[in-house]
């Protein structure tokens, strides 16, 4: 039976990879400040054994007793809406926590696993994104905290790597979506279900012709402890490589909710990437995975959920 810390557990995609870890057999030790996390996510796990739960600030301290097989780092906020928030704090737990996290695997000689994500590309020049791809980020813009973070945490995590022979290895996330989202965490898929469930208009920056990649949750977690399980260090790009405007994203939620929604356009953030895509030939080729959840089934299962929170 493996023993397994999640940093940022109680966050959207923490509490899946928890809940999917104690699924396997695993012990979990969650650990969250719940600053962007939330109680309720995890709150259906408390009961089952091999659970723990630790309220900290993993960029001030990580300290957790008993063995340990694997740290896997998933803690940072991640949406746009918090990119102007908590940019600060952003910076401090890619930095920082990373850091506590890199050295609670060395201590415990455990594999250490860091969520990094597909913006380290910032507005790609190259598409598909392959791994090799150094990538296009302005590192003084308001996206800069989240993608310089991530990208200096996958540094760090090499330095440790070749510094100390540390197993590590880092996954790098594509737009991905599901159940236990927050409801205004600002991020597209997000923002559309609430607005079409709610039948009001949803708000469309630039004119809707910026594509993403959208990954299910289920799959990503699936991906994720695929690589987790393997020998291969990554980087390693887990997502859905069927391509969507914003646009054709939005028409796909408003025949999802039935809803009487419109489009209302808005400017374009800053930095906003005009594409975005994953090339999945290492996930393919070291991990067997790839995504199996299609765009419109994942929808309908993510308005389900927000239907159900908000009492719609």
């Amino acid at each position: 039976m493996a023993r397994t810390v999640v940093t940022g557990g109680a966050g959207f995609l923490g509490s899946h990879m928890c809940e999917a870890l104690l699924d396997r057999g695993d012990q979990v030790v969650c650990v969250d400040n719940l600053v962007t996390g939330r109680s309720s996510n995890v709150a259906h796990l408390s009961e089952r054994d091999g659970f723990e739960f630790l309220q900290v600030d993993v960029s001030e301290k990580l300290d957790v007793d008993g063995p340990v097989d694997s740290v896997m780092h998933l803690a940072s906020p991640a949406s746009p809406v918090d990119f102007d928030r908590i940019p600060i704090e952003i910076m401090q737990v890619g930095s920082y926590g990373t850091h506590l996290g890199l050295e609670l695997a060395r201590k415990k000689q455990a594999v250490f696993h860091l969520n990094s994500t597909s913006e380290v590309y910032g507005d790609p020049l190259v598409h598909p994104q392959p791994e090799t791809y150094w990538g296009n980020v302005n590192p003084i813009g308001p996206r800069s905290v989240y993608d310089e973070a991530k990208r200096f945490a996958e540094a760090l995590t090499m330095a440790f790597h070749r510094t100390h022979d540390l197993d590590v290895r880092i996954v790098r996330t594509f737009n991905t979506y599901g159940p236990r989202m927050r409801p205004d965490d600002g991020r597209v898929v997000s923002n559309f279900i609430v607005q079409a469930l709610q039948g009001e208009p949803l708000t469309m920056y630039g004119d809707g012709s910026q594509s993403r990649s959208f990954c299910y949750v289920d799959d990503q977690i699936d991906g994720q402890l695929a690589l987790l399980d393997s020998g291969y260090v990554g980087p390693v790009n887990i997502g859905n490589p069927n391509e969507f405007t914003v646009r054709e994203l939005a028409d796909k939620v408003i025949e999802a909710t039935n809803s009487s929604s419109t489009v209302e356009f808005l400017p374009l953030p800053k930095d906003d990437p005009t594409q975005r895509k994953p090339d999945l030939t290492i996930a393919r080729r070291e991990l067997g995975w790839e995504p199996s959840v299609q765009l419109a089934e994942g929808i309908e299962r993510t308005a389900a959920h927000f239907a159900a929170e908000l009492n719609l």
